[in-house]
């Protein structure tokens, strides 16, 4: 079978007559200048806004469906069909849309820092700055690796070409399609760069767990005894902040594989929110954002070019992305032993949920399968408010296979390896979304350090009444009355409401998942209507 990267029209596509290829970081940054596609900061960062796309378009993400996928994939609303015709119809039109430019830049790397899982990377770029986000969030090759570079699969992603949905099978202009067996992301129509991190993170998680490694939407670190963590989570749950800890070593902020000799890293960068960054609450990735480092839809100050964090007047979904090298304590490479915590973040708008609680086994796949979280502000187009939401695996809109593949890995990696598992709300306390207030930076950090330092595994805990969660009596740095959510609300009777309206919520959330086992169905919460 003849492949897109053997065809002619790639062929043509790579020898055009101004392909960049490979350029250096401040190469692009002069690039990223002159063609005006961005401004320097005073970090030394350069910053670019996407325009209507600030945040990934789910609606309008595809995949192939042919004989090499059609039997695996879980086809549905979040992996959308589309038939192998019409891709190479609209891949035609993109390729030869892209010959008519003055420039393109390409940038060869790879996936996974494990070097038996490494998926090498081709990335083509319309946008020099696109081509700089890439080459910081994935890994970049040695001067021999490069020389050798065979790319498994290819990006093409040209943000201004817009589709006709008439003609072309989309649902708007904007388009994400991968296909498996021409190994080929195909981007359109938006100018969002994380529909290119995020599209490599999606066939990761096809081509992984069949090699019986488990994908994994987590950030990770490292202790100095060589204790590893996982943090799950959807974004704006904390994922990346939490994991950048100056007392433990990074080993990646969003996409990491565990397989038989421990965890390691997708990608070679991190893509962190900066909304209300100050370098007083997150001083890691405030450091780390300098020069070669991105930034998207941050608004700067017109004569000092310094950076306003505070102003979502584009979005709230303001990002950094910037190489792991840009952080001082990270693990290099990126991988790192077997988990002995694992953590699942959920930012609870309801205000109901503990803000820290231990899982059994049971129950930690109950809430792995559940993925229960609230949607923030920005992270997708037309979410302006938090927005209850259920995401199998704390990923499912990157998930190609069936949340019960990634779920039963889970469980017998936590078996095998014995991982302490807890759930911990960085939501809402004192109220819901808009009466009560965010969770205490300070306090969640206290909270997960207790539970990586082993402080809670033996620790005294009660039982919520409602959710049938264990609840530790006391953490060390947080006020006791703040660990169980029904003390911090004034009106007890309003808790209740909010709480049993949640549980019935994940009951209905979980009835899709009836195949499982009655153990697991029963460590749901423990309200029932």
């Amino acid at each position: 079978m003849e492949t897109i990267e053997q065809s002619s029209l790639l062929k043509d596509l790579l020898s055009h007559h101004q392909v960049q290829n490979n350029l250096s970081v401040p190469q692009l940054v002069e690039k990223i200048l002159s063609r005006k596609e961005g401004i320097l900061t005073s970090t030394g960062a350069v910053t670019a806004t996407t325009g209507k796309y600030t945040g990934r378009s789910p609606n309008d993400k595809f995949i192939v469906r042919d004989e090499t996928c059609e039997e695996s994939i879980d086809w549905g609303s979040v992996n959308q069909p589309i038939d192998e015709a019409t891709f190479d119809r609209l891949y035609k039109k993109v390729v030869t849309y892209l010959l008519d430019k003055e420039e393109l830049f390409v940038f060869n790397g790879f996936a996974g820092a494990d070097k038996k899982q490494e998926l090498p990377l081709q990335v083509i770029n319309e946008f020099a700055w696109h081509n700089l986000f890439a080459k910081q969030l994935f890994i970049r090759p040695t001067e021999d690796e490069l020389a050798n570079h065979q790319p498994g699969f290819t990006v093409i992603s040209a943000p201004t070409f817009k589709a006709d949905p008439v003609l072309d099978g989309t649902n708007s202009e904007a388009f994400v399609m991968i296909s498996f067996k021409q190994r080929v992301v195909l981007i359109g129509g938006t100018e969002y760069a994380g529909e290119i991190k995020k599209s490599i993170f999606s066939v990761m998680n096809y081509l992984l767990p069949k090699n019986n490694v488990l994908s994994m939407h987590c950030s990770a670190n490292v202790g100095n005894e060589g204790d590893v963590a996982l943090f799950f989570g959807l974004s704006g749950t904390g994922k990346t902040t939490l994991s950048a800890d100056p007392y433990r070593r990074l080993i990646g902020d969003d996409e990491h594989g565990w397989g038989s000799n421990g965890v390691f890293n997708i990608e070679g960068g991190c893509y962190a929110k900066c909304v209300n960054l100050s370098h007083e609450k997150e001083p890691q990735i405030f450091d780390a954002i300098r020069f070669g480092s991105v930034l998207e839809n941050v608004v700067l100050d017109d004569q000092t070019r310094l950076p306003d964090y505070d102003d979502t007047s584009l979005t709230e979904n303001t990002r950094a992305a910037y190489p792991l090298e840009n952080i001082d304590n990270i693990v290099s490479p990126s991988v790192a032993g077997h988990p002995n915590t694992i953590i699942f973040l959920t930012a609870d708008a309801s205000g109901t949920l503990p803000p820290i609680s231990k899982l059994t086994k049971e129950q930690a796949m109950y809430h792995f399968l559940s993925g229960y979280t609230s949607k923030l502000a920005g992270t997708e187009r037309g979410v302006t408010k938090p927005e209850a939401t259920f995401s199998a695996c704390f990923g499912s809109p990157f998930l190609p296979l069936t949340p019960a593949t990634y779920a039963k890995m889970l469980g017998e990696k936590i078996d095998q390896y014995d991982s302490n598992v807890f759930l911990v709300n960085t939501g809402w306390t004192g109220g819901h979304y808009g009466e009560g207030q965010r969770m205490k930076l300070s306090y969640t950090r206290a909270m997960v350090h207790a539970a990586l330092e082993g402080e809670l595994n033996n620790i005294e805990t009660k039982t919520d009444e409602i959710f049938g969660l264990a609840i530790p009596s006391h953490v060390p740095g947080v006020p006791d009355e703040v660990l169980t959510p029904k003390q911090t609300w004034s009106d007890k009777e309003a808790y209740d409401r909010e709480a049993k309206a949640l549980a019935v919520k994940f009951h209905e959330n979980f009835n899709k998942f009836s195949e499982v086992n009655e153990d697991i169905l029963q460590a749901g919460p423990l309200y029932r209507p």
